[in-house]
């Protein structure tokens, strides 16, 4: 199943949006360094997720959310 989903490093106080088919394999990927962006924030925990029906969707999805550039915005998202 897609999915969009935002992150969380307490080490850099960051957020990262993604989207992907395997959610927890991608959270793997981030926390093994598998990313280059995502390598110096490690350990990052999933704040938020969405549910697609398509991969297309939860792009279309994380995009809006990255326009957005806010992260007030994202954090309202997590409450």
């Amino acid at each position: 199943m897609p999915y969009t989903y935002i992150l969380f490093s307490a080490k850099l106080n960051k957020y990262y949006i993604g989207a992907c088919t395997d959610l927890q394999k991608r959270l793997h990927e981030h926390n093994i360094g598998h990313s280059k962006f995502t390598s110096t924030g490690i350990p990052w925990e999933i704040k938020y997720s969405e549910s697609f029906e398509t991969l297309q969707e939860a792009k279309k999805r994380e995009l809006f959310i990255k326009k957005m550039k806010s992260r007030k915005y994202i954090e309202s998202l997590l409450r």
